[in-house]
């Protein structure tokens, strides 16, 4: 393997080693990890994968639900990656990824599904006294433990996107920060657009639904008219 990132599917397959990858010191094996079973088999039915999958019912004694991982030595990739801008115990460090612009949204949707989060929900609210309506609610995330990393994915996610959000941080309970992009509504439905161009593609499916669904509804939302309590 030589080169950049020439195939959509291979940038959706970095983005989500930028996540949940990890290389390891013996400069040859490569481990993926996520609690989706789902997403573990998509990215070894991708890599064309055959190594057993395994699990651990709390991996590293923060994860509430199972983690899945599976393992597979290859140096030709292993080097491949290097060159990417990945490596060993990357997780503070990480920084900018060799990925081609025409790719990019889908190694950000390998992103999203490694590490990123849409959050939506319908919110009933008074607006005025005795007056309710219901407005549905949509946050796209996307987190990194390094902030070189989350400057390039936003200053990135801004220039070909061509949507703005809010970049800040927050201080864990261990002393690490982590620093999140947040993007609103409106941004959210522009980004989730640009990222599910198309029907299948790679992807975590329970995300996508999440998003085709507000892609569908929040367009051909009207804001609904008061109705007064007696």
């Amino acid at each position: 393997m030589k080169g950049s990132v020439c195939t959509s599917n291979l940038a959706y397959v970095v983005g989500l080693l930028a996540t949940d990858g990890n290389l390891s010191n013996d400069k040859r094996h490569i481990i993926f990890r996520s609690s989706d079973i789902q997403l573990i088999k998509t990215f070894s039915d991708y890599l064309n994968l055959k190594n057993k999958i395994g699990s651990s019912p709390n991996w590293g004694g923060y994860a509430k639900k199972p983690s899945y991982r599976v393992q597979f030595g290859d140096v030709t990739f292993y080097k491949w990656l290097l060159k990417q801008g990945l490596f060993p115990a990357k997780t503070y460090t990480i920084g900018k990824i060799s990925v081609p612009d025409r790719y990019f949204k889908d190694f950000l949707k390998g992103h999203l599904d490694g590490d990123g989060s849409i959050i939506t929900y319908v919110d009933n609210y008074n607006s005025y006294k005795g007056r309710v309506y219901a407005n549905t609610r949509l946050i796209v995330h996307f987190i990194s433990a390094s902030q070189a990393h989350i400057n390039w994915l936003y200053e990135k996610i801004n220039n070909l996107a061509g949507v703005k959000g809010a970049l800040y941080s927050h201080r864990m309970r261990t002393g690490i920060d982590i620093w999140r992009i947040k993007f609103s509504k409106k941004e959210s439905i522009k980004l989730l657009g640009w990222i599910y161009y198309k029907n299948e593609l790679p992807c975590l499916q329970r995300k996508e639904q999440i998003a085709r669904r507000v892609l569908k509804i929040i367009p051909q939302e009207t804001r609904k008219k008061y109705e007064k309590f007696a």
